[in-house]
């Protein structure tokens, strides 16, 4: 028979599968989904940033005056002032510690969650640890997947610690979430974070 580290009939919350880190591609296989790392292509348009102009100042005096050793902090100073910056911008909601059930396996609170028509980003804000934090978005990411309509778009995340930041992509149909290879620190590669986070929404 085959094992896995996640009981069936056991109840789990979202936070509970950063804190057993089990591994990715057994538990993914356990909800009936799977993934690939890559790099990723985001779609590619033009769009004017300079409503944005004085956050990466902002972001750097931070990272020169703020203590960053809690994830609070982190998320406070380096993660909010982006999100809440994008939600004016796009006039869309900012929704903090959004909380979900679709089942007692597929539970708890997302730190930051974004949709815009339909399309939907969420923001899991890890310190110190992406893969773990990964592991964390993907099961968001799935309980996403079975908790919106029947809409066809794919769903993207991205777990940051801050000054880096790593998106996923999760293919409703193939059930495939991609992990992009890619890293996006911050400040230094604010302009382009901004640039994809906008063309996602």
């Amino acid at each position: 028979m085959k094992q896995t580290i996640i009981d069936k009939d056991k109840s789990y919350t979202f936070s509970d599968y950063f804190k057993l880190d089990p591994p990715i591609d057994e538990l993914l296989d356990y909800f009936g989904y799977s993934r690939q790392v890559e790099k990723y292509d985001f779609p590619k348009s033009t769009i004017d940033i300079q409503a944005f102009v004085g956050l990466k100042t902002l972001l750097e005096d931070s990272l020169r005056h703020v203590d960053l050793n809690t994830e609070i902090a982190r998320r406070e100073t380096l993660i909010a002032p982006v999100l809440v910056r994008l939600a004016i911008y796009l006039n869309i909601q900012l929704r903090v510690e959004y909380p979900m059930k679709v089942n007692h396996q597929l539970k708890g609170k997302i730190d930051y969650f974004m949709q815009r028509k339909h399309n939907v980003l969420i923001v899991e804000a890890k310190r110190g640890d992406l893969q773990r934090g990964f592991t964390q978005l993907s099961v968001e990411l799935i309980a996403m997947d079975k908790w919106l309509d029947d809409d066809e778009k794919p769903i993207y995340g991205t777990v940051t610690m801050g000054n880096a930041w790593q998106f996923s992509v999760l293919n409703r149909q193939t059930k495939v979430i991609t992990q992009d290879m890619n890293l996006y620190p911050i400040p230094k590669s604010l302009d382009e974070l901004l640039t994809i986070l906008l063309t996602i929404l």
